[in-house]
C-alpha cells in the first residue's frame, strides 16, 4: 500500500493577484484536497515575503476549517522562536476545541524571514537556542502538564494537539526522536540532509505518550500534467519565477535579462533547492514518488504543488490523487 499523500500550501499570491483572492485559492484547495482524499493540508508561517500571505498560520486554519469538513488542516509549520510557547498553545487549543480531531501543529526552529523583520517581531535571534525547551513547554500546556507553576493554557489544555518537529538538519532529528514525536524533512527546499537525517531519526527514536513509532513526513514538489510538454512549461515557469522571488527580489526583467539572471551561480544554487521535484505525467509522477518514498524512508508524503497557474495546481493534484490511488 502507497503512503498517505498531503499538501503544503504557502497561500501563494500570484502575479496582479490580491491576498484576498490567494486565500480564496488556498479555500479551493483544501476543499479540493478533501474530496480528492488526501490526509491534511499544511500552511508554513513567513514573514515580509509579498508572494506568501501565510503569516499567521492559525488564523488561516480556523477560517479554512470552517469552509471544509474533514481534513486535517495544520501548520507546517510554525515558527517556535517567534512565539511564547503559551501563545501557541492558546492559539491551536482553541482550533481543536473548535474543530475537534483535525488540527495538527508542525514546530519550526528558524525563523521564517531575515534578520530586520525578526527585530519587526521583537524576538531575539538568540531565542532559537531555547527551541528545544520551548517545544516542552509547549507540549507541557497541550496535554495539560504544564511546566509552569500556576499557568495553563485555556483553550489548550489537555487538547493534545498532536506535535510535529519541522527541520531540515540532524539537530531536528535528534530533537524529534528523543522527544518521541513526529519528523517532518523539508526536502522541498533543502534536499541536502534528508538520508542521514531520517536515519537519524529512526534510528535514535524513543516512544513516547505521543508516539510508539517513529513517523517521517517528507516533502516533495510536484508537477503533474497529461501532457509532458506542458508539465516541462510549468516546470520552466515555476523555476523562473523561485529565481525572480529569491534572486531579483521580484524585481520584473525582460525576458534576455531573465535568461542571464538564470544562468546565474545564485540562480543555480536556488534550482538546487527544487532537487526533489516530480515532474511529468501521472504514471511518471507516481514512478518518482514511489522511489521518493524509498529514498527518503517516508512514512508520508506531503507534496507541494509549485505550478504558477491555480488551475495548473488543482489539476495537479487531480491527476495524483487519481493515479496514486488506483
Amino acid at each position: 500500500m502507497r503512503q498517505p499523500l498531503s499538501v503544503i500550501d504557502f497561500a501563494t499570491v500570484r502575479k496582479n493577484q490580491s491576498v484576498g483572492e490567494s486565500f480564496a485559492d488556498s479555500v479551493t484547495l483544501a476543499q479540493e484536497a478533501e474530496r480528492l482524499g488526501y490526509t491534511r493540508v499544511w500552511y508554513a508561517e513567513h514573514h515580509n515575503m509579498p508572494t506568501i500571505a501565510s503569516s499567521a498560520p492559525a488564523v488561516l486554519i480556523s477560517h479554512i476549517a470552517a469552509k471544509t469538513e474533514s481534513i486535517r488542516l495544520g501548520a507546517g509549520g510554525v515558527m517556535l522562536p517567534n512565539h511564547s510557547p503559551l501563545t501557541i498553545a492558546e492559539q491551536f487549543g482553541t482550533l481543536e476545541e473548535l474543530y475537534p480531531g483535525r488540527i495538527d501543529l508542525g514546530l519550526g526552529r528558524a525563523p521564517g524571514t531575515d534578520q530586520r523583520t525578526l527585530q519587526a517581531l521583537r524576538r531575539s535571534p538568540q531565542s532559537a537556542d531555547s527551541f528545544p525547551q520551548d517545544v516542552k513547554e509547549l507540549q507541557g500546556y497541550l496535554t495539560g502538564n504544564s511546566r509552569i507553576p500556576g499557568v495553563s493554557a485555556m483553550p489548550g489544555a489537555n487538547t493534545n494537539v498532536p506535535l510535529t518537529i519541522l527541520g531540515s538538519s540532524l539537530f531536528g532529528a535528534q530533537l524529534a526522536a528523543s522527544y518521541g514525536l513526529t519528523y517532518g524533512f523539508a526536502s522541498h527546499f533543502a534536499p541536502d540532509a534528508l538520508a542521514d537525517a531520517v536515519n537519524t531519526y529512526r534510528t535514535q527514536f524513543q516512544p513516547s505518550e505521543q508516539l510508539a513509532e517513529p513517523y517521517v513526513i517528507a516533502a516533495v514538489n510536484v508537477i503533474v500534467s497529461e501532457n509532458p510538454e506542458d508539465a516541462a512549461r510549468q516546470l520552466e515557469a515555476t523555476q523562473r519565477a523561485r529565481v525572480r522571488m529569491m534572486v531579483g527580489r521580484g524585481r520584473e526583467f525582460t525576458e534576455d535579462e531573465m535568461d542571464m539572471v538564470m544562468a546565474s551561480p545564485a540562480a543555480q544554487q536556488v534550482l538546487h533547492m527544487l532537487k526533489y521535484t516530480a515532474v511529468g505525467t501521472p504514471d511518471t509522477v507516481v514512478d518518482y514518488l514511489e522511489r521518493f518514498a524509498q529514498h527518503a524512508d517516508a512514512d508520508e508524503l506531503m507534496i507541494s504543488p509549485v505550478a504558477t497557474r491555480q488551475e495548473d495546481v488543482l489539476g495537479g493534484m487531480e491527476l495524483l490523487a487519481n493515479a496514486w490511488n488506483k
